[in-house]
């Protein structure tokens, strides 16, 4: 099985990761390819190489059509999230089961056909199984569950937004992992997420947030992200 990593914030420097080959698409998009511990795995960053595309300016229907092309069979990817949940603090890890979807904009790889695509499992499940049972292996703590609340930034959310995201049932926020859920799905492309927390969510923490407080927290959490997503690509390539 063919697959490849899409790291957000705080993963542009995956530890263990071996650079084989740069690749850049006439697109602009930039991929590496490598290995991770010795596994062979491609990495998509995000938000384009030296981290430069803000969350709703990223063309997630480019990547993920790339990534098909390229013959790419699953995808494991790392979202930098806030809180919705005061027992919930920074370095908590989840493996996301669910989300809420509260994008501005319609992500699809069909706006010239009538295709309805089946979410009742936003997430692959073999794919969230074996992410769990490498946690444990690796001795790593990570939640089985947790909704993620995709908005469409770039700004943060405000104390309303946090009280009315978590009364919904959410877990954590971001902006970015439902578009590509969505169109890995259409795509026949399996999909599964970790969340790190790098903070609580507005209104929950005194503190105002910044983005140099997200990235230094989720840089001390890819060494474990890296861990585990090595174990999977590890079960799939034996």
């Amino acid at each position: 099985m063919k697959i490849a990593i899409i790291g957000g914030t705080g993963m542009q420097q995956v530890e263990g990761f071996e650079l084989i080959q740069e690749n850049t698409l006439d697109s602009g998009i930039t991929f590496y390819e490598g290995k991770l511990n010795g596994q062979p795995v491609w990495m998509l960053p995000r938000h384009a190489k030296g981290h430069r595309v803000p969350p709703h300016q990223i063309d997630h229907r480019a990547h993920i059509r790339a990534l098909k092309a390229h013959g790419v069979q699953a995808v494991l990817a790392t979202a930098a999230v806030g809180s919705l949940r005061t027992d919930w603090n920074t370095g908590t890890l989840c493996v996301l089961s669910d989300f809420l979807d509260f994008m501005r904009q319609v992500y699809t790889l069909y706006d010239q056909e009538v295709v309805h695509t089946d979410f009742s499992q936003p997430f692959s499940p073999a794919l969230r199984t074996a992410l769990i049972e490498s946690a444990q292996t690796e001795g790593v703590p990570i939640h089985s569950e947790g909704v993620y609340v995709c908005a469409p930034g770039p700004r943060y959310e405000t104390p309303a937004e946090i009280r009315m995201y978590r009364m919904l049932g959410g877990d954590v926020v971001g902006m970015t992992v439902a578009p590509e859920a969505a169109l890995c799905r259409e795509a026949g492309i399996q999909y599964a997420a970790i969340a790190g927390v790098t903070n609580l969510g507005t209104g929950l923490s005194p503190h105002p947030l910044g983005h140099d407080e997200v990235s230094e927290a989720m840089s001390v959490m890819q060494r474990q992200i890296a861990r585990i997503f090595s174990g999977v690509i590890h079960h799939f390539h034996p």
